[in-house]
């Protein structure tokens, strides 16, 4: 199964201001999910962010809170964004059946999130190195139980080879650069 830009939608989870720097490579993380963002924009793929809690872990990541609508960063309390019916409600809207999932913690509400879309039948794919954990081992047995489960490990750069199909575009030769050095 591959990804498709017009089934596709982003979720970013929870990459807020006071947890991000408690994150193991906190930084090489939203990297990773801002340029996952940026091409999801280039292509016009939908994209939703959540905030767990934000009057106490703060909004979401300025470098990234300007890459989403801000109509489209929903707050929740629960660990699955799924749990929250104006989120689930959001999505299901958009009738797109493949989430990409970016986000943290990976073991806690990435996880969870993941594990409900699954249950509700979305085609899942995390992207490895845009999720993270305060530790290296809570993220690799979050991606493990995620893949146990159903859904797709992938790179970013798998990501943007599966929505742009083909080369010679000048869309792909604008989200190419830089992948050769």
């Amino acid at each position: 199964m591959l990804l498709q830009v017009q089934h596709s939608l982003v979720l970013l989870i929870d990459m807020q201001q006071k947890l991000a720097p408690a994150i193991f490579e906190h930084k090489d993380v939203e990297q990773a999910a801002a340029w996952v963002l940026q091409v999801a924009l280039q292509l016009e793929v939908p994209v939703w962010a959540t905030e767990q809690y934000p009057q106490g872990i703060g909004a979401t990541l300025p470098a990234l809170a300007e890459l989403i609508p801000e109509a489209q960063v929903l707050q929740k309390m629960h660990f699955s964004a799924l749990k929250e019916a104006h989120i689930a409600s959001s999505l299901a809207c958009t009738e797109r059946k493949q989430v990409v999932v970016l986000g943290i913690e990976a073991h806690v509400c990435v996880l969870q999130s993941v594990l409900d879309l699954l249950a509700l039948g979305y085609q899942v794919f995390v992207v490895a190195e845009a999720i993270g954990s305060r530790t290296e081992q809570n993220k690799q047995l979050a991606l493990s139980r995620m893949q146990q489960a159903g859904a797709q490990i992938i790179s970013k750069e798998m990501l943007a080879f599966e929505w742009l199909e083909c080369c010679g575009t000048d869309t792909f030769r604008q989200i190419s650069k830089g992948w050769i050095r």
